[in-house]
């Protein structure tokens, strides 16, 4: 009867530390992934915010941007009125054939695109600024007028 008793106190006494180590683990892991998928969410969120750049349209203005580089440009994307990096390369195609942008058709809306952009807004749209890559407030100003 002793032996019986000796095992079960044994076999109880490592159950007891098995769960223990398990929930030491798993609270560790579960801390430890805490951190890197914050950051993460922060990485994430800081990029979809960098390749979405409106230059001052309001949803309703970039939504007819998007239409006229769906109709013209190759845009195959959401009309959602949030100029992200298709929309930007849509546009980059429009403003290399046209306007002198000679960049990577990528999607950043970088100073040579605003050049580009600057150059057709001075044409067409009432831009009398430099073409300095800057979208200053006269570059969004044209630019609206362009979305309007």
């Amino acid at each position: 009867m002793r032996p019986n008793a000796l095992g079960r106190t044994i076999a109880g006494l490592v159950a007891v530390a098995g769960l223990a180590a398990g929930s030491v683990a798993t609270a560790g892991t579960s801390f430890a992934a805490t951190v890197p998928t914050a950051q993460t969410a922060t990485a994430a969120q800081a990029t979809a915010l960098a390749a979405t750049q409106n230059f001052g349209l309001t949803t309703a203005e970039a939504k007819n941007v998007q239409e006229f580089l769906a109709d013209y440009w190759g845009y195959t994307g959401s009309i959602d009125g949030q100029l992200g990096t298709n929309s930007w390369k849509a546009f980059q195609r429009c403003l290399a054939k046209y306007w002198g942008y000679t960049g990577d058709i990528d999607g950043d809306p970088g100073p040579n695109t605003i050049k580009a952009l600057q150059r057709l807004l001075k044409a067409d749209y009432g831009y009398t600024g430099d073409i300095d890559g800057i979208a200053g407030s006269a570059t969004r100003a044209a630019f609206k007028r362009f979305a309007a």
